[in-house]
């Protein structure tokens, strides 16, 4: 089984979870890009040196072998300039789950066969599971919802779902940290990432300016009758929502809730503004046949992944890969670029970008 380590406890905890169960690990840590790409002038990677430190010594007390790969061939193309080109569009991207999408379970599947392992493991919080009375997989919900990653996991498809193996979503994310600890696991401790990894200092605006190598300029800032209220950094600097860093001052909180890429411009309104019942997605992902045929179905759906699931029906264009929601109580800040994820109850339904 070939397990991705990004250095992380969990992932640790899944190669940990394959020996426990007889299986024998290849342990490989994948190099996503080089420091200019990102444009990045400082010496930072996708994994830091320590986080492959990391790896390689869990690899080395659990012992099996572990690889760094070079995996930077198409993490550009698909990752950092989509990330860029949805900013500049005036959407907000969500780069991990393009990461997952091309380079995780994409090109990670081509290395997995030259090794001869028959498995991709992962440290995802989600549940993979063959259904026999539907004759496929499904993908799942993890046990631990505080954790659950099925939102960054919608486009896995039924070839994907089979030689996938997801050690940790059956268990918390305490019981995780407990095994590594009880294992002499390095990295027990050791505090989840929270940053995209090509941009560790939380700056997204430096790495458009810096991969453009321009900078657009300031803006306007407008009310929704089209007044001006001052002036913005650039349209990219903001989403949908936004109310902190925006420097204007009102006698009522304002927030983003347009942004107009072709003028450079941002419409600030209320908060009331930023509700709506209806979300349509594109580049719809269905994992299981037997919604294939269902026009309309009553789902849960995530506009975002920290956002709370609500309830409402899907209703799928006939002849597009578009697909609707009709939540039966508004959304908020509902934003192009992210993904919207339906599900039918702990089963994955589908999955495509807002727009």
């Amino acid at each position: 089984m070939l397990v991705a380590m990004s250095g992380g406890v969990d992932s640790s905890v899944a190669a940990l979870m394959v020996i426990k169960q007889g299986y024998s690990p290849v342990g490989i840590t994948m190099k996503l890009y080089d420091n200019e790409q990102a444009g990045m002038k400082e010496t930072k990677t996708c994994c830091s040196v320590r986080d492959v430190d990391d790896a390689r010594a869990v690899a080395v007390r659990l012992g099996f072998p572990y690889y760094v790969v070079n995996f930077k061939e198409g993490f550009k193309e698909k990752v950092i300039d989509k990330f860029v080109s949805t900013y500049l569009d005036g959407a907000t991207p969500n780069p991990c789950i393009d990461c997952n999408r091309y380079m995780k379970f994409g090109a990670l599947k081509e290395r997995a066969e030259e090794y001869g392992c028959e498995k991709i493991v992962t440290g995802h919080y989600a549940r993979v599971e063959f259904n026999e009375e539907l004759g496929e997989y499904c993908l799942l919900k993890s046990v631990d919802a505080s954790k659950d990653q099925t939102y960054v996991l919608y486009f896995l498809n039924q070839q994907q779902l089979a030689y996938l193996y997801l050690p940790l979503g059956d268990m918390t994310k305490d019981r995780a940290r407990e095994l590594a600890a009880e294992a002499g696991l390095i990295n027990a401790d050791k505090q989840d990432s929270q940053d995209i990894c090509f941009v560790p200092d939380g700056n997204y605006a430096r790495v458009i300016e810096e991969v453009l190598d321009r900078h657009i300029g300031e803006g306007n800032f407008v009310d929704k009758e089209g007044k001006v209220l001052g002036k913005n950094k650039g349209y990219y600097h903001y989403t949908i929502g936004q109310r902190k860093g925006l420097g204007i001052s009102a006698a009522e909180p304002l927030y983003v809730t347009e942004i107009i890429p072709e003028t450079n411009t941002v419409v600030l309104g209320s908060n009331d503004e930023l509700f709506t019942n209806e979300v349509t997605a594109a580049d719809w992902n269905l994992i299981n046949s037997c919604d294939a045929s269902k026009s309309e179905m009553r789902v849960t759906a995530k506009i975002r992944y920290r956002a709370k699931e609500a309830s409402g029906i899907l209703i799928r264009e006939e002849g597009t890969d578009r697909v609707k929601v009709h939540f039966d109580e508004p959304v908020r800040a509902v934003t192009r670029g992210q993904s919207l994820v339906a599900y039918d109850g702990e089963r994955v339904v589908g999955g495509g970008i807002i727009i």
